[in-house]
């Protein structure tokens, strides 16, 4: 079969527009790669920004946590132990030897007391250095301040050593985490007993906090009337690629599970 010269010249016609068409396309696909690649680039910095600023204003927090606690302890603790000292040295009589012996004894016990409160809240001030000596600890001293109100039967369960996170300090904003739900049990839930879970499962990391407190309707609270306290607690758990679920049933109490995985 004999090919005429008019099907040649459309033949030639076609490969040639094929071979000027390619190109353009793999410039175009080439083009469009590096602005995904552009912009995956700068959300991941506009991330890694979001993160830090999260973070920085998480250990802000921590520390002012940390401050009013010790603002509390010196005003109801200490400030008591060192005025009841001052009250039980004026009442001294240097003339009846035998209750003078037993006002030292007792201001020497008050002094000891008072040393112990101090180095305590010396350690509470290092919060930084508190969180970096484990999540476990560090929760474990925070409701060893919160236990003294006697306000509160506290549970903590929690094994003997966690899975290190590998994204830098999160430990921080998890325990920020623990904080703001224990501050919102102290302020609105009018809670006799906190239960905290501390565990691993599979590559996750659960923080469980329950408490037996008035609850609330969390359908009618809906995301938009959904107080700051709570609206954090997500957003920072968000922030790890985590999980927070909310439940809660009016006179029954509240449940929180933050669900964080080890990236």
């Amino acid at each position: 079969m004999q090919v005429s010269s008019k099907e040649i010249i459309s033949l030639i016609t076609l490969t040639s527009i094929i071979f000027l068409i390619a190109p353009l396309f793999l410039i175009r696909y080439i083009l469009l790669y590096n602005k995904k690649k552009r912009n995956h680039t700068e959300e991941k910095v506009l991330m890694q920004e979001a993160y830090e600023t999260e973070l920085l204003k998480t250990q802000i927090e921590v520390q002012e946590q940390t401050l009013k606690t010790v603002a509390y302890d010196l005003h109801d603790n200490i400030g008591q132990l060192l005025s009841l000292t001052a009250v039980t040295l004026s009442t001294i009589n240097v003339n009846d030897h035998e209750v003078v012996a037993e006002k030292i004894r007792f201001i020497e016990d008050l002094t000891q007391r008072s040393i112990r409160e101090v180095k305590a809240l010396s350690k509470l001030l290092h919060s930084e250095e508190l969180i970096k000596m484990g999540l476990i600890e560090a929760i474990d001293f925070e409701l060893s301040w919160l236990k003294r109100s006697d306000r509160f039967a506290i549970v903590f369960n929690a094994p003997e050593r966690l899975t290190p996170m590998s994204k830098n300090n999160q430990e921080t904003i998890v325990f920020r985490l623990f904080q703001e739900i224990i501050n919102n049990i102290i302020q609105h839930a009018k809670a006799t007993e906190i239960i905290i879970t501390l565990e691993e499962i599979g590559n996750e990391l659960h923080l469980i906090i329950s408490d037996n407190g008035i609850g609330f309707d969390v359908d009618e609270i809906g995301e938009v009337k959904m107080g700051m306290g709570l609206s954090n607690i997500k957003k920072r758990t968000h922030l790890l690629n985590g999980i927070a679920n909310i439940s809660s049933t009016p006179g029954k109490g509240s449940v929180i599970k933050i669900s964080i995985p080890h990236i």
